[in-house]
């Protein structure tokens, strides 16, 4: 069984497109999302079709559960201005999204579990199985990310939320990130000088018996494409958004 595991797409249908159309050349039997799929980005519903179309079964992500509530679990400290900014994408990206994608967007899951054959099963999350807001990084100490994965039967866990590719080893578990759809990212860089790479980043686990194998893919984006959608969606604090990205389009 081949599964495609993507995540945090964060409203980037250009990246997305991308993505799907070499997930679909790479013939998997099963895509599956992590969460963090609408909100951010300049193109929500958008992201909301595909994601339908396609029939991805997806996890509840922190940020898509805040487009929809406006609830702010604390997890992160936010400065006053960044929260202005966020809530200005969020009241747009509300007016984009119909009652009925309200209503999809509401139906993701706070975990999903699929079956591998042979008796294996992948956990899928976004942060950690019992909480979206969990951070789980290569350098989290062993017993602090074990106990994060809980008591879980799985053998095998797939997580996002930190928009950063890694594989390790808990125990006899493994637990992996696919990385970012949408919005990925060097976490090594300075705020001042913060960049966003030009490609989608997933992952693709292929299960035969008890023989596994990962694979992390990375695939580029028309960047003119998404600055026009930033430019010509009305999205709020656009330029900002495209900064991120100078340099990456002709």
């Amino acid at each position: 069984m081949r599964v495609a595991v993507i995540s945090d797409i964060h409203g980037n249908d250009v990246a997305f497109a991308a993505a799907l159309a070499d997930i679909e050349a790479a013939q998997v039997d099963q895509i599956v999302c992590l969460g963090d799929a609408i909100q951010g980005g300049p193109q929500p519903a958008q992201v909301v079709a595909r994601l339908r179309a396609a029939g991805i079964p997806t996890v509840m992500g922190n940020a898509d559960d805040w487009l929809l509530t406006g609830a702010d679990s604390g997890a992160e400290q936010i400065e006053p201005e960044r929260r202005r900014r966020m809530d200005d994408v969020r009241d747009w990206a509300l007016t984009q999204l119909a009652p009925a994608d309200r209503e999809f967007i509401a139906a993701f899951q706070p975990t999903i579990t699929l079956d591998l054959g042979a008796g294996q099963q992948l956990l899928c999350f976004h942060g950690s199985p019992t909480s979206y807001d969990d951070v789980l990084l290569p350098s989290t100490p062993d017993a602090e990310a074990e106990a994060l994965l809980g008591n879980s039967a799985a053998q095998l866990f797939t997580g996002g939320h930190t928009h950063l590719q890694q594989i390790r080893r808990l125990g006899a578990r493994r637990f992996f990130n696919p990385g970012s759809i949408g919005f990925a990212y060097s976490h090594q860089q300075d705020e001042a000088g913060f960049r966003a790479d030009p490609w989608a980043e997933y992952a693709i686990l292929t299960a035969d018996g008890a023989h596994f194998g990962l694979e992390f893919r990375r695939v580029p984006f028309d960047v003119d494409a998404l600055v026009a959608a930033y430019r010509d969606g009305g999205r709020p604090h656009a330029d900002a958004a495209i900064e991120q990205y100078r340099g990456a389009s002709s």
